[in-house]
């Protein structure tokens, strides 16, 4: 059975616990909005997935909570482009022309 991410609210992070390491995502909340400034994979874990299960579940505990996703992390914005079918969660600055233009933000 995977393991779940769980959303360490003491210290404003996802979690992910996978072979007795954490990976993370720091978040810092507005209302509804969760902002991903910083995602971050122990070395061990690091080109096995692991990201990108977190990610899958910081997506989906804030789909199930009624939360958007703005990701300022480079890795959490990478993702969001290589999944586009998950771009519902993003908050309405971050998907004002991101997937649908192939970038995350407008540099305008």
């Amino acid at each position: 059975m995977a393991n779940a991410v769980t959303d360490n609210t003491a210290r404003q992070r996802f979690e992910l616990v996978e072979d007795g390491l954490t990976a993370f995502a720091n978040y810092r909340r507005s209302g509804a909005n969760l902002v991903i400034p910083h995602v971050e994979s122990p070395p061990p874990l690091r080109g096995k997935g692991t990201a990108a299960r977190l990610m899958e579940g910081v997506v989906a505990l804030a789909r199930a909570n009624g939360d958007t996703i703005t990701p300022l992390c480079s890795y959490a914005r990478a993702w969001f482009l290589r999944h586009p079918e998950q771009g519902d969660v993003l908050s309405g600055d971050a998907a004002s022309g991101t997937v649908r233009a192939g970038r995350m933000f407008n540099n305008n």
